[in-house]
């Protein structure tokens, strides 16, 4: 399983919103493109696209057509991702801290009860409960969701990441 990818990602993006950088780029594998797309829908990116090694043009951005993926060009590919910082609050990165709560080494997972907890900001042995803003990633059946959206769907998973200002 590509679980050292995640790790390797919440590493850079966490880097990446401290050194205040507007875009950066993670290895394009299907586990950073399933946490990226968990995060943008939760609000922490403002945008997520597929390119080459070098960034996309900021100003084309909403008609930026990647080249096709094929066998030849698939290890060059990156994700581009936008981050994304509070205009009001002195330029405070939305995604300030991302701690990954699963290893390589060791899968951590959650059932509905312990994600409910967990949500409401009660303690559920070994993890704290959420603080507001924060959120915790995960995968399920369903793909990787936002903790809140697991407990909608009723479904439990693999927790991947602690998200949070």
């Amino acid at each position: 399983m590509g679980l050292i990818n995640i790790v390797n990602m919440c590493s850079h993006l966490q880097n990446a919103s401290r050194a205040r950088l507007g875009l950066t780029s993670v290895p394009h594998t299907k586990y950073n493109l399933s946490l990226a797309l968990a995060l943008h829908r939760a609000g922490f990116l403002s945008f997520v696209t597929r390119g080459g090694t070098h960034p996309p043009d900021p100003a084309t951005l909403s008609t930026f057509e990647p080249e096709p993926l094929t066998t030849a060009n698939v290890a060059r590919q990156r994700l581009w991702v936008g981050l994304k910082y509070n205009a009001g609050n002195g330029g405070e990165p939305v995604l300030a801290r991302m701690t990954p709560l699963t290893t390589p080494k060791r899968a951590v997972t959650a059932d509905l009860k312990k994600l409910e907890r967990l949500a409401r900001g009660l303690d559920a042995h070994p993890h704290r409960g959420l603080n507001l803003g924060e959120s915790i990633m995960l995968t399920t059946d369903l793909g990787t969701l936002e903790i809140r959206e697991a407990i909608e769907r009723k479904v439990g998973g693999l927790l991947l990441c602690r998200v949070g200002p």
